[in-house]
């Protein structure tokens, strides 16, 4: 089993930046690829990015420029840095890990993200 840990979701004004960090625990040596979804309420989970464990980072097009993906190896620890926020980046964010570039065999509990006007 892999556990995932989540942290760095809070409020913030339009414009402005937050950084998630998701540690990874357990069997991390199964893992591939990790990555970082969204839910916004009343709509469906989708991907914002994910890396692999080579570096290869795969964002999907709403995210490109603005987010940015990254990895300490050491740590086990993924980020994801959220640049020039919007209200519609409200949303709870998912780490998640697996096998694949779209990752989803683990998941961890979310984090909250709301961004003010």
């Amino acid at each position: 089993q892999v556990q995932l840990v989540e942290s760095g979701g809070g409020l913030v004004q339009a414009g402005g930046s937050l950084r998630l960090s998701c540690t990874a625990s357990g069997r991390t040596f199964s893992i591939d690829a990790m990555g970082w979804y969204r839910q916004a309420p009343g709509k469906q989970r989708e991907l914002v990015a994910s890396i692999t464990r080579d570096g290869s980072t795969n964002y999907a097009d709403s995210f490109k420029g603005r987010f940015t993906i990254s990895k300490d190896s050491a740590k086990n620890t993924v980020y994801l840095q959220m640049d020039s926020l919007k209200p519609e980046d409200t949303a709870v964010y998912y780490c998640a890990a697996g096998r694949v570039v779209q990752p989803s065999d683990y998941w961890g509990q979310g984090t909250q993200v709301s961004v003010s006007f």
